[in-house]
């Protein structure tokens, strides 16, 4: 076996049924957000049938409900992390099915390989020809490392930012300034933290391209044939491109709003938080256009993999230029 086997994700020992049960917590997890989501609508409702009597009860339910929306999309986030992780096991359930059963079906060939290696053309776009595995990328090695603590992190931001909102919704009547201070924090972290779970998201979706990388090449050595890996295409460079820039967008956003809260008493205040908000959605986009770039280049390597096999059980296609 290639030595590739100890470069996959740790997790990817995880079992068939362990996966289902993965993903099982994952879809509860997205339930309990969509219950939080439900319970901040009708603390909305709430808000409108006090709205003309008493603004102060209007603010304050406002204050902790945004807190409870915004931990809402996070619990949901959480959900499709898991989803993500339980995947990661699939992959390296497939790799060892693969492993088996392709030797049963595949057709005596004569492919050789340079010492030096070459490049192939296919419909998915260049590949690179080696006699062995090729290294583990830098960006895959990160994603494996940075996952878990960036949703970590995250799911923590985001919960702590609910219980400030909730403090805040007590300082409402009794101290403005220190309302749209707390609020400015609340904001802050619960943005940051939101802009780390698709971070960690990303590393997760970035651990799969590994274990698809890293397990296609090791399915080809242990059939003792040239390895073809697909070369990086450019989906995934604007894929991390895009999450580097998102991540540093959503920490801006939170220093900004420490700053702004230091001028909760000021007129300033309030031109700070037109744009604020704005520039949080902006680094959210980042995040979510890098994740679905990061889907796409998994698309594609998953119809690279399966060209490679075809070509294996049946002719190499014709249309594989050899360069």
């Amino acid at each position: 076996m290639s030595s590739n086997l100890n470069t996959l994700p740790r997790s990817g020992s995880i079992r068939r049924s362990t996966s289902s049960a993965l993903s099982r917590l994952g879809v509860s997890a997205a339930l309990g957000g969509v219950l939080l989501a439900t319970v901040s609508l009708v603390n909305a409702v709430a808000a409108t049938e006090v709205a003309a009597g008493n603004e102060a009860a209007v603010a304050a339910l406002v204050a902790w409900s945004f807190g409870v929306a915004t931990a809402a999309l996070a619990t949901t986030k959480l959900g499709v992390a898991i989803v993500l992780w339980g995947i990661v096991g699939r992959i390296r359930a497939r790799v060892e099915t693969m492993t088996s059963v392709l030797p049963r079906l595949i057709n005596p060939s004569q492919e050789s390989v340079p010492a030096g290696g070459t490049h192939v053309r296919t419909p998915f776009g260049p590949a690179d020809v080696t006699r062995h595995p090729p290294t583990e990328l830098a960006i895959h090695r990160a994603s494996r490392l940075l996952w878990a603590p960036m949703l970590g992190m995250g799911a923590m931001a985001v919960y702590a930012g609910l219980v400030l909102s909730v403090i805040q919704s007590s300082t409402v009547a009794t101290d403005a300034t220190a309302a749209r201070a707390l609020g400015a924090w609340v904001q802050g972290i619960q943005f940051l933290g939101e802009g780390m779970l698709l971070g960690g998201i990303s590393f997760l979706l970035g651990t799969i391209l590994a274990g698809l990388r890293g397990g296609g090449a090791e399915v080809q050595a242990h059939l003792e044939r040239p390895v073809h890996t697909l070369q990086m295409p450019l989906t995934a460079k604007l894929f991390i491109g895009l999450m580097a820039l998102g991540v540093i967008v959503e920490m801006a956003q939170f220093g900004l709003y420490a700053y702004a809260s230091t001028l909760a008493g000021d007129p300033s205040f309030a031109i700070l938080a037109t744009w604020l908000g704005p520039l949080r959605e902006f680094g959210l986009g980042l995040l979510l256009s890098g994740i679905v770039l990061a889907l796409a280049t998994i698309a594609r390597v998953l119809g690279f993999q399966f060209h490679r096999v075809t070509g294996l059980i049946g002719r190499p296609a014709s249309n594989e230029v050899t360069s």
